[in-house]
């Protein structure tokens, strides 16, 4: 218990002593617009916490999707990627039954896909060239934007073989736990900078 009460602490960048959630916790303390509610007796801050009652969050992150490891069976060896895009989790696999486990955004319908790639290029605030076929649908989008806080793949990005799909950043942190993408996997900024330094090139990725 202790030991993941110190991973909650250090997730959310806070010192805290809490109670972990009942298993109704997060249907029952959130609600419509995905909205962070502290624990009772707690404030929360964006910025850092000044005494251990205040709590450093995303407040439009629901908490299930907060970055947290968790017990996770799989025959994927450690270092490896796996998307459940159904349950908007992406697992760093750790070894030994464990996985780092994220929260995300992904594809809306229509747009769903599934496979094994690998990560064929890494990069730090990206640009965009948004692919031809999202011009077309979308004809005000720019022929590209310069990376930054307001590009739409945030402050990293990791390139899925040759496809135009990426696990990227978001400057739209609502959206992670919905189904809101052309296909790439959407992760908050703090969460991407975290996996990218983890990752390292040609890591497998499978997504579910």
């Amino acid at each position: 218990m202790a030991d993941i009460k110190s991973l909650l602490a250090i997730a959310l960048g806070a010192s805290l002593t809490l109670s972990l959630p009942s298993p109704g916790f997060a249907q029952t303390r959130f609600q419509d617009g995905w909205r962070f509610a502290p624990p009772p007796g707690v404030t929360l801050t964006s910025q850092r916490p000044r005494h251990a009652l205040a709590l450093q969050g995303n407040p439009h992150v629901h908490p299930a999707y907060l970055r947290q490891v968790v017990p996770y069976s799989t025959g994927e060896r450690s270092g490896t990627i796996v998307v459940d895009t159904g349950a908007h989790f992406l697992y760093f696999v750790l070894g030994d039954g464990r996985a780092l486990r994220y929260g995300i955004g992904v594809a809306r319908e229509g747009f769903e896909w599934s496979g094994t790639h690998r990560v064929t290029r890494k990069a730090e605030w990206p640009g965009w060239t948004p692919p031809a076929e999202m011009r077309k649908r979308q004809p005000g989008l720019p022929a590209h934007m310069e990376g930054g806080p307001n590009n739409p793949l945030g402050a990293r990005a990791l390139y899925l073989g040759s496809t135009l799909y990426r696990i990227h950043g978001t400057n739209e942190p609502w959206s992670i736990g919905q189904n809101v993408s052309s296909g790439c996997i959407r992760m908050t900024n703090e969460d991407v900078i975290d996996l990218y330094g983890r990752v390292k090139m040609n890591t497998k990725v499978v997504v579910l």
